[in-house]
């Protein structure tokens, strides 16, 4: 058969497969978040994420020191206080739990980057991102209160502030903040295009988050919109952010393309709770090979347009990376 094209001719073998590969997964891209709880000695897994705990401050200290051995160059820190309230006092308190992490992880491993995750629900009793009247999430005065946080993230040494309560305004509110208390050197990461996702299950266990009425549909976006993706993302570029992210990833392939392609700034691509379980589940099964199914899963990203990628299985993969090497 006379051909002239054969682009089989470039997957012949490992070694030109490795040549054309058009992206790649890097260490370097991986962002681990991590949750953080007050008491002592703890190390408490959550269980429908195996392989994810809730530490204690004097626990963290170990797994922060296995991060940047793997070189792992980013941490994203969420808080379980010791108590909630409606406002969520513990969120921007100067002793808070994420507060005492974030000075905790600068001393112990000066080179990591530390991101804080920004939001209210884990802090309330309430569980939504803001304050309440009623049954209705109030805007404008959740603002001012995420703005608080992130400056008290700030003050305690934080690099990365990352907004993921869906408020409007939340993103230049708090770049203001930021500038106005001596902190202009502080990025925002906002959750830019964050959706009402069935994929949150079980990190609402993990954070201890789960609303206790109602739902987050008022504030977080609705699957069947892209357009309106995209308008929030230009918002928060407009408002000031440095970097943003799409969550969750796996169904959202289209947003981190469109994403990318329209803002101009570092993407991150949030693979969340619910992927990472269902992955897990089915490798204990024996259903998949995790290892592939997870690699393959972020090089997807990667081609979408993520530039990092915030995933529960950063360690994994730091890992797998470094046995290829």
């Amino acid at each position: 058969m006379k051909m002239r094209k054969r682009p089989r001719r470039l997957r012949e073998t490992a070694g030109l497969r490795a040549m054309v590969r058009e992206h790649h997964v890097r260490v370097d891209d991986l962002v681990y978040p991590l949750f953080v709880c007050s008491g002592t000695d703890k190390q408490e897994p959550v269980p429908s994420m195996p392989g994810v705990f809730h530490y204690s401050l004097d626990r963290l200290g170990p797994v922060l020191d296995e991060v940047a051995g793997k070189g792992i160059p980013a941490i994203l820190l969420f808080g379980l206080p010791p108590f909630k309230d409606a406002r969520g006092t513990q969120a921007y308190a100067e002793d808070g739990i994420v507060q005492q992490a974030v000075a905790l992880a600068k001393e112990r491993q000066p080179g990591l980057t530390v991101i804080t995750d920004v939001c209210l629900c884990e802090y309330t009793d309430h569980g939504h991102c803001g304050l309440v009247d009623g049954e209705r999430v109030l805007n404008d005065e959740s603002v001012e209160l995420l703005a608080a946080t992130a400056v008290s993230h700030a003050r305690a040494g934080a690099d990365i502030v990352a907004p993921s309560d869906m408020m409007d305004g939340r993103v230049g509110a708090i770049r203001d903040a930021l500038d106005e208390n001596g902190f202009a050197h502080v990025a925002v990461m906002s959750y830019a295009a964050k959706f009402a996702s069935a994929f949150y299950g079980p990190f609402r266990e993990a954070a201890d988050s789960a609303p206790q009425f109602g739902d987050r549909k008022s504030y977080q976006m609705d699957p069947a919109n892209g357009d309106e993706a995209l308008r929030e993302v230009m918002l928060d570029v407009e408002e000031g952010a440095d970097l943003v992210i799409v969550k969750p990833a796996m169904a959202y392939g289209d947003v981190l393309y469109r994403t990318k392609q329209a803002c101009g700034l570092p993407v991150a691509a949030y693979c969340v709770s619910g992927e990472y379980a269902m992955v897990k589940a089915a490798a204990a099964k024996g259903w998949i090979d995790e290892r592939r199914v997870v690699m393959e899963a972020l090089l997807g990203c990667k081609r979408a347009g993520a530039d990092l990628l915030i995933t529960y299985h950063a360690l994994d993969v730091a890992g797998w990376l470094h046995e290829s090497m």
